[in-house]
């Protein structure tokens, strides 16, 4: 090449670099060893590559060609299952999609279509969205493949089914008889469904026929998820299903958590164990209100601090020194920030104070799985035995030895909680008797209630008295404030590996209601989850 022809090519490569910086160069490679190779168009697709991409999807996905329309995706083989099933196993077809203005590569749209099934067909509508990204090794602009693409409530190995429905739909009703409806209790969707998955034949009503998500982790046995019905084409008889619920806790609920991000709340009657609210606001949809993993922080005092009086290590008037910090085994503990110690603190001291090195100095003092002994035995947590009318985790206290043992004692380490855990160590804590969390009454399918000892009158009358005055003068005397009658309670912050903040705990009992609250990232106890659970205390009765 003649050094003149060079230097132009040379610059008028370097001018569809600079010209194209905001959307994806072009590689030059092939043009600079004048080998005539074809450009490739690297970086994020610009908008009209946007646009193309787009449009041959949509345009592929309204004739029902599921082949082609896969094409278009970055992972063809699970898109085209999905779309297969779409028109196929879901009867969806007239598919009409319209795009809404593009946000960079992401396109939100509007669909609507109809779904058919037995001589019934239903019109049906949604909206969705897709990010368009380049192909890693095609260079092509595809749609970055999700299940939510086809529907948003699609999550991976999910698929959408038309048909007779699995059970018979329920008419849930509270503990006075008030209506739960999906709309006016969002937090109890996920759990209606599986109440009708598993009551719905008991309750006396008659399937219909609907369209539904099937999740992946759905078996044949009843385990995993309850499918989740979108669209009814045929009407059932819903059976009726009276369930321990509270329509006023429950609205407080709801409203609580929605002021924080990754909050959840359960709320339980501590003479009957029967659950009054259970709220989530999550953007995973997750339920970690009633089947959350996660260290509780220092709320778990309310068990070391028990275990601690039950093996006659200490009491509530006995010694428990508040050191500025703690070790064990080489492993230093210390205490929130501003902290002041006290070294001839009792255990109410450092209970209200949440004091954790004063509750570190006692791990030489308990065996490795004396903890697990009483969360066990006392509190009925672990034993993976709950029967609470759908699924739920039961707690994990397990055997700690070394400086795990004295992670355990403050709530860190391997011991894991959900807010519905933590609600039942509340009222096990006020009463003595542990009582298994319900939420349909056991007689309906005869299932067998987890059974624990429970705690001596002596514990009892020391844990009420230590966690009255955490409520009135301690950590949580700014969230209980003004609340009346009987109360207790205990804050909570949880270091989780990884995340930037703490995540805040709190859980309080006010007369016959025990609460208990988790925001993931949320900081401090009194931060997040104890706001949450003094309002739904306030409203609860």
């Amino acid at each position: 090449m003649r050094s003149g022809v060079r230097g132009a090519v040379m610059g008028g490569v370097c001018a569809a670099l600079l010209g194209g910086a905001g959307y994806g160069a072009y590689s030059v490679l092939s043009a600079l060893n004048g080998d005539g190779g074809t450009a490739v168009r690297t970086g994020p697709p610009d908008s009209g590559e946007v646009k193309d991409a787009t449009a041959g999807f949509f345009a592929a996905w309204e004739k029902g060609d599921a082949s082609a329309a896969a094409s278009y995706t970055n992972y063809p083989e699970a898109a085209r299952q999905l779309l297969t099933a779409y028109g196929h196993a879901a009867h969806i077809t007239g598919v009409r999609i319209a795009p809404g203005t593009a946000h960079g590569t992401t396109v939100p749209f509007s669909l609507k279509a109809t779904v058919s099934y037995g001589g019934t067909s239903r019109p049906l509508a949604y909206k969705g969205s897709l990010t368009v990204v380049r192909g890693e090794t095609s260079h092509r602009p595809l749609v970055d493949w999700q299940p939510s693409v086809v529907h948003p409530r699609l999550g991976k190995g999910d698929t959408l089914v038309t048909g007779a429905s699995a059970a018979p739909p329920i008419k849930a009703l509270d503990r006075d008889g008030h209506v739960l409806t999906k709309a006016a209790y969002p937090s109890l969707g996920p759990i209606l469904d599986e109440l009708r998955r598993r009551y719905g034949d008991k309750a006396g009503g008659k399937g219909g026929v609907e369209l539904a998500v099937h999740h992946a982790d759905a078996n044949a046995d009843g385990t995993g998820r309850a499918d989740t019905p979108l669209l009814t084409l045929a009407e059932g008889r819903p059976g009726r299903l009276r369930t321990t619920f509270s329509a006023r806790a429950q609205a407080a609920a709801e409203a609580a958590v929605r002021k924080y991000t990754d909050a959840s709340v359960v709320a339980v009657r501590p003479s009957t164990g029967e659950i009054l609210a259970v709220a989530n606001h999550r953007s995973d949809g997750f339920d970690a209100a009633l089947n959350g993993e996660r260290a509780p922080g220092s709320t778990m005092k309310i068990v070391s601090a028990a275990t601690l009086i039950d093996n006659g290590l200490t009491t509530a008037n006995g010694a428990a020194p508040c050191p500025s910090s703690a070790v064990s085994l080489s492993q230093t503990f210390h205490n929130l920030k501003d902290l002041e110690p006290d070294e001839h603190a009792t255990l109410s001291d450092s209970f209200a104070r949440s004091c954790n090195t004063a509750f570190v100095k006692f791990a030489d003092e308990v065996k490795p799985d004396t903890l697990t002994k009483e969360a066990q035995d006392r509190f009925g947590l672990g034993r993976n035995d709950w029967q609470i009318g759908v699924p739920s985790f039961d707690g994990r206290v397990p055997v700690a030895d070394g400086s795990d043992k004295a992670a355990a004692l403050i709530g860190q380490g391997k011991v894991q909680m959900s807010p519905l855990n933590l609600a039942s160590v509340t009222a096990t804590a006020m009463t003595g008797a542990f009582r298994q969390p319900v939420l349909v009454p056991l007689t309906l399918d005869h299932r067998a209630p987890a059974r624990a000892r429970g705690l001596p009158a002596g514990t009892v009358a020391q844990l009420r008295a230590m966690m009255n005055r955490t409520a009135r003068s301690g950590t949580a005397a700014g969230v209980m404030a003004g609340l009346r009658g009987d109360i207790g309670a205990k804050t909570g912050s949880a270091e989780v590996d990884g995340e930037a903040r703490s995540d805040s705990w709190f859980t309080g009992y006010r007369d016959d209601t025990a609460a208990a609250a988790m925001v993931q990232d949320g900081g401090h106890g009194i931060d997040a989850a104890g706001p949450i659970v003094a309002t739904v205390l306030r409203n609860a009765g």
